[in-house]
């Protein structure tokens, strides 16, 4: 073997070994990877069965029931909206001390087979002017809010789930 053919057998294993690794990496990443939907997006494609996701929007006014498991652990069922669908959203654990009807959320979970959406976790908003920034993405993607004319119409102003109903504001109607 030549001096040549083995640098040449050296740089391909290389090669390979940094190929192998790349791969590994990535596959690791793609398993880990959380998107987030709102539910317009999540229901009009829904994930495949497993898979965990973030589901973003506002609490519908009027739709939250707390139940307790058994006798003993809180379990509750709310909707998320983002002004053009709503999706019933179940939890069963204690839910964070800001957690209003009428305010943002985000769940982490992933879909059940009846529809509804499962969530691990639910995070609510810290403080009265605070909405996580995919959550009013998706409000101005739906149409419900146009952040030059002020913060976000509450949810209970909302005419159903169409886009701009009679009660949305003057800027939204059309």
């Amino acid at each position: 073997m030549t001096r040549r053919s083995r640098r040449l057998w050296l740089v391909a294993g290389c090669m390979a070994s940094f190929g192998t690794a790349t791969g590994l990496a990535l596959a690791a990443f793609s398993s880990n990877i959380v998107f987030f939907m709102a539910p317009s997006q999540l229901l009009a494609a829904p994930p495949p069965a497993g898979r965990t996701i973030r589901l973003g929007g506002m609490v519908v006014a009027g739709s939250l029931v707390r139940t307790r498991i058994a006798g003993r652990e809180p379990s509750v069922r709310f909707e998320v909206t983002d002004g053009r669908q709503a999706i019933v959203v179940g939890y069963v654990g204690i839910l964070p001390d800001l957690f209003r009807e009428g305010q943002s959320v985000v769940a982490l979970g992933e879909m059940a087979p009846d529809g509804s959406f499962r969530a691990a976790e639910v995070l609510a908003k810290h403080d009265e002017t605070y909405m996580p920034k995919d959550v009013a993405d998706a409000l101005r993607k739906s149409g419900r809010w146009d952040p030059r004319f002020g913060p976000p119409p509450p949810e209970a102003s909302w005419d159903g789930m169409g886009a701009a109903g009679p009660a949305a504001p003057e800027h939204l109607r059309s």
